[in-house]
C-alpha cells in the first residue's frame, strides 16, 4: 500500500481545501526541525509537506484519490515525478514550502531569528539588515545536503605498489532548466590512485550524487579496499608470503624463490636450521610509502615446515642414527 497523505495530515478524505490548509498550519509547525527537537521530526516534517504537496493541488488530488500513490509514480502532476515501481518521489523543498505557506511571516513569535514586528525574511533583507534564515545568518537560507553515497574500490596489490588510474562510471539524475524535472546521466569520475595507498583510503567528489530541486546534491566517496592476493598478505607496507618447506629442507638448508610484485624474483638462501613458523625479511620490495613513495617496507617470508605424514621402520633407523639427542 502507498502512503495515506490524509492520515499523515490527520484529516478525513472528504476534508476541505481549507481544513487542508488547517491541517498542514498545524503538523507543519509541530514538526519543524527548529522547534521539534526530536529524532524523526525532520522526516515527519517532510512528509507532511509532501502530504500537502499533494493534497493542496487539484489535478495531483484527483490522481491520489482514485489512484493512490500508484498513480503519481508516473511523474502525473507537477512538482513531483517517480519511477516506475517505485515510491512516488517528493521533489519540493519542504522549507521553502514552510516560507511560502506563511508568507513571510514569523510563525514561532520571533524563536528563530525573526525581525522585530514579527517579519520573517528568506531571500531579501529589510533596509539596513541583512537577510535571516533558519539559521540565523544572512542570506538566503541555507539548503541541506543529502547523506553521503559510499562505494567501496577494490584495488589489487600490483596497483597499489605502482600507483594507477581508476575511471568509474556513475549513474545519476540531473535537473532539467525548470530546476524540477530530472534526467538520468551517466557520468566518469577519475580516481588516480597513488603508490602505497592503505587500505580505508577516502576519495571524495563533492556534489556528485543525485539532484533534486532545493537540495544539495550528496557528496560521492570512494573507499579503497585491498584485494585478495593469491600469493602476499599485505600488514601496512610489508607483504607476508608464505612458504613451505620439506623437513629436509629445513633441516638441510635450500634456497627459496620468492616472487615480487613487479613480476622479479628474489632468492632466499637458508643456511640454518629451519625452526617452525621461522620468518626472513627481504628488505624493501614491499608496498611503498605514500608519503614518501622511494621508501619501501618489507617482504617477510613466514617459512612454515611440513613433516612427513608417516615413515618407515628404516627411514626411522636412519633417523635415529644421525639426529643428536637432547
Amino acid at each position: 500500500m502507498g502512503k495515506d497523505y490524509y492520515k499523515v495530515l490527520g484529516i478525513t478524505k472528504g476534508a476541505s481545501d481549507d481544513e487542508i490548509k488547517k491541517a498542514y498550519r498545524k503538523m507543519a509547525l509541530k514538526f519543524h526541525p527548529d522547534k521539534n527537537k526530536e529524532k524523526d521530526a525532520e522526516a515527519k516534517f517532510k512528509e507532511v509537506a509532501e502530504a500537502y504537496d499533494v493534497l493542496s493541488d487539484a489535478k495531483k488530488k484527483e490522481i491520489y484519490d482514485r489512484f493512490g500513490e500508484e498513480g503519481l509514480k508516473g511523474g502525473m502532476g507537477e512538482g513531483g515525478g517517480g519511477m516506475p515501481g517505485g515510491h512516488y518521489e517528493f521533489h519540493s523543498d519542504p522549507m521553502e514550502m514552510f516560507s511560502q505557506f506563511f508568507g513571510g511571516s514569523d510563525p514561532f513569535g520571533g524563536m528563530f531569528g525573526g525581525m522585530p514586528g514579527g517579519a520573517f525574511h528568506f531571500g531579501g533583507a529589510a533596509p539596513g539588515m541583512s537577510g535571516m534564515d533558519f539559521g540565523g545568518h544572512g542570506g538566503h537560507r541555507r539548503q541541506r545536503q543529502d547523506p553521503t553515497v559510499v562505494h567501496e574500490l577494490a584495488v589489487s596489490l600490483e596497483d597499489i605498489y605502482k600507483g594507477c588510474v581508476k575511471k568509474m562510471k556513475i549513474t545519476r539524475k540531473v535537473l532539467n532548466a525548470d530546476q524540477q524535472s530530472a534526467r538520468v546521466e551517466d557520468k566518469v569520475l577519475t580516481i588516480n590512485v597513488k603508490p602505497g595507498w592503505k587500505s580505508g583510503t577516502k576519495i571524495t567528489f563533492p556534489k556528485e550524487g543525485d539532484q533534486y530541486a532545493g537540495r544539495v546534491p550528496a557528496d560521492i566517496v570512494f573507499v579503497i579496499k585491498d584485494k585478495a592476493h593469491p600469493k602476499f598478505k599485505r600488514e601496512g607496507a610489508d607483504l607476508r608470503y608464505v612458504h613451505k618447506l620439506s623437513l629436509k629442507d629445513a633441516l638441510c638448508g635450500t634456497t627459496v624463490v620468492v616472487p615480487t610484485l613487479d613480476g622479479q624474483q628474489q632468492a632466499l638462501t637458508l643456511r640454518d636450521i629451519i625452526k617452525p613458523n621461522t620468518t626472513r625479511r627481504i628488505t624493501g620490495q614491499g608496498l611503498p610509502n605514500p608519503k614518501t613513495p622511494n621508501l619501501r617496507g618489507d617482504i617477510i617470508v613466514e617459512l612454515v615446515v611440513e613433516f612427513p605424514r608417516e615413515l618407515n621402520a628404516s627411514q626411522k633407523e636412519i633417523l635415529q642414527s644421525v639426529l643428536p639427542p637432547l
